[in-house]
Formats: structure tokens, sequence, C-alpha cells
């Protein structure tokens, strides 16, 4: 997802980027988190984080797991919740920002933090510290970012350099844990009209 304006308040940006009937990153779900959900068995209880137009979270629950969601906009979510009743799936979805979200702690058997770098690094510390909180002894993160090779592909994501994922940061957020994956790659995307083109990408999945 792209980085609002700072002078104009995020929830307002992204009501206002949610608000054509077109799904502005698609419906299908982001391709890393498609290739690694099998680590969640069906059933699993699985958080959505800043989770826009609802694309994750619906396949998510087409594919037997008990998903929960947020976003701050309440046009995406709208709109998520009208993707999985035309889908015939349920999803508890909410309206909430990272850091008003309630982040129950060790409740989920897997957390799904796809693109979400709207984060400054102060905030982003937190979200992946109430990450971290939130799942079980054993739960599983799947986690995908761009790295700032994607600063010169201009395809999606912010124009920021210390909104990008490295590496380095990404071990050291989630040091502890037990890192099952971790890849820098490029790759051809195709997630709806602002993740479009070849991409500077990260993927995590690492297990509490």
């Amino acid at each position: 997802m792209n980085q609002p304006s700072d002078t104009q308040a995020p929830a307002a940006v992204w009501d206002a980027r949610y608000a054509s009937s077109e799904y502005v990153f698609g419906t299908t779900p982001n391709e890393f988190l498609r290739q690694h959900a099998s680590v969640w068995a069906a059933g699993s209880r699985i958080l959505c984080v800043a989770d826009g137009e609802g694309r994750n979270s619906v396949w998510l629950a087409q594919q037997g797991m008990q998903v929960e969601a947020f976003d701050i906009s309440a046009v995406g979510v709208e709109k998520a919740r009208q993707l999985a009743s035309s889908q015939g799936v349920t999803v508890q979805y909410d309206v909430a920002d990272c850091d008003s979200w309630s982040w129950p702690p060790a409740r989920y058997d897997g957390v799904a933090a796809i693109f979400f770098q709207f984060a400054d690094p102060a905030m982003r510390a937190r979200i992946f510290q109430h990450i971290r909180d939130s799942l079980k002894p054993g739960g599983i993160l799947i986690l995908q970012g761009y790295t700032p090779g994607q600063l010169e592909y201009k395809t999606g994501g912010p124009p920021q350099l210390d909104r990008l994922y490295t590496r380095e940061l990404l071990t050291q957020a989630f040091a502890g844990m037990d890192i099952l994956e971790l890849r820098e790659y490029e790759a051809e995307l195709s997630e709806g009209a602002r993740h479009t083109g070849r991409s500077a990408l990260i993927g995590l999945v690492a297990r509490g």
C-alpha cells in the first residue's frame, strides 16, 4: 500500500482511494501469502493486518480459516464485507488503525501482514511488537513488503526509504522467532492497479 500524504488524515486518504467500485489492489490474494498459507491448518484463527478491501482475508476464509481483519478505512472495510458476502464466507471485520486495534494477546494461530508500509519506523516497531504478542506460542507470521530496490521500479509502495523493509530490519524485528523463510527477490506483480509490474520484494515466514 502507498503512503498517504502527511498533511491529510490517513483514514480520509484511504476512504478516497477506495471510493470507486474498483478493487484497488484486486480481489485475488497476495501471491506470497497464497504460496505459503499452507503453514496454517484449516480452522486456524488468522488476523489480517490493515486488510484494505479484503482480498487476503476473504481468500483465507475460503481456505477454511477463522479470519479476523481490520483496516483504518471504513470504505475499504465495507467493500471487504461485500466481497466476503459475494464469496459466501464470513470474516470478522473492524474499522481501526494499527494503534487503536485491541491486539488481543496470544490469540492467533497466524498473522498475515501484507504491504502495510504506510507506517513510519516508530509506528512500524509498535506494530511488529503487537504482531508478536498477538501470536499464540507456535503461531506463524506471513509478511510481505517492498525493499529499497522498489524506489527504482515505482510500481507500488511508498516513496520513503524508511518505510521499506530489509533483511536486517526484519531479522532484528523478529529476533527470537524461528525464521522459516526470509527471501529478497524480484517478481512481476499483478495485484490491482496499484501493485502492477516488476517489483523488489521481501517475504518472511516466522514461527513464534
